[in-house]
């Protein structure tokens, strides 16, 4: 549970500097791994992480400028990657403008089917973000590049600080 907006904010910075790390080192020949047909590729991944904080985050009531669009998605990893770092500015400007702590424990309904206070949809912008940074690490690992460490080092940096 986040007790105040501050609160919310440092773990999404924290987490959100994970995700622009991950997307930094996907390339432009990446970004249509999948792991077979009728899933979604890396790239497809990416974006949706970018058009999931407003769909998700704006479930509360918030604001804020940030694409929703699958036909909007960039063709680029950089893009990706620089999208995804707007649309986050926006949601922490907008929510650190407008949201009270008495606001995180306002029960809200998401999605047209959750009644939920809106901390707890917080947490679930996060987990969700989560989730899907896993399933990129995968696509990436087959696309035979190197995954930066999330939690603690990956694999190829733990080999490196062995040296």
């Amino acid at each position: 549970m986040f007790i105040n907006v501050e609160e919310f904010i440092t773990e999404w910075k924290f987490e959100e500097a994970n995700t622009i790390k991950l997307l930094n080192a996907m390339t432009d020949e990446s970004l249509d791994q999948s792991i077979g047909e009728d899933f979604s590729s890396l790239g497809e991944l990416a974006w949706h992480l970018t058009t999931a904080i407003k769909a998700i985050v704006s479930q509360s009531g918030l604001q804020f400028e940030a694409p929703m669009s699958k036909e909007d998605m960039p063709a680029t990893a950089k893009e990706l990657a620089e999208k995804y770092a707007q649309a986050s500015k926006s949601m922490i400007e907008a929510a650190q403008a407008e949201w009270k702590e008495k606001d995180l424990k306002q029960i809200i309904n998401a999605f047209g089917f959750l009644d939920m206070p809106i901390f707890a949809l917080l947490r679930m912008a996060i987990q969700h973000q989560t989730h899907h940074r896993g399933q990129m690490t995968v696509l990436m690992r087959q696309a035979g590049l190197a995954v930066p460490g999330m939690y603690g080092p990956s694999k190829e940096e733990w080999a490196a600080m062995k040296r």
